[in-house]
């Protein structure tokens, strides 16, 4: 999503870690095969949170695999209390994960009301990786 306007943007940085994750293959009638993911994520950094994620999979003959995902993030963003969600989209090949997210518009609870932002990850697949969060906040509530 392009930045809507001139607010400064700041960079957050966070650890994730996956605490669980669990996939379940509700069609498997071809090729390729279709996936729901159910994953647990602690966040450490400037962003201090848990979040469950729900991932839809399309998982290719070769091991590699495209998803969509959302999640509510559950804690702080440098130091600010509240809830957010992120939609995702991520590419998976040969054990790695890459993906880029943003903000839903709206979604922000707390001191997080009015949150926007984009950024991404990148890691081991189902293992964890460092993420960052390019955020503002809308100028009007």
């Amino acid at each position: 999503m392009p930045h809507p306007d001139p607010s400064p943007r700041t960079r957050a940085v966070a650890q994730i870690v996956v605490r669980r994750s669990e996939v379940e293959r509700y069609d498997e009638t071809a090729t390729p095969v279709l996936a729901e993911i159910h994953i647990d994520e602690t966040f450490t950094g400037d962003i201090e949170a848990e979040s469950p994620v729900r991932a839809l999979q399309l998982q290719h003959a070769d091991g590699s695999a495209t998803q969509v995902s959302l999640q509510r993030v559950r804690g702080t963003l440098d130091g600010r209390r509240g809830t957010f969600v992120l939609q995702g989209v991520q590419r998976v090949e040969h054990g790695k994960i890459a993906a880029t997210w943003f903000v839903v518009p709206g979604s922000g609870t707390g001191e997080l009301t009015g949150l926007r932002g984009e950024g991404g990850f990148a890691g081991e697949f189902g293992k964890g990786s460092e993420g960052t969060l390019d955020y503002w906040f809308d100028s009007t509530p």
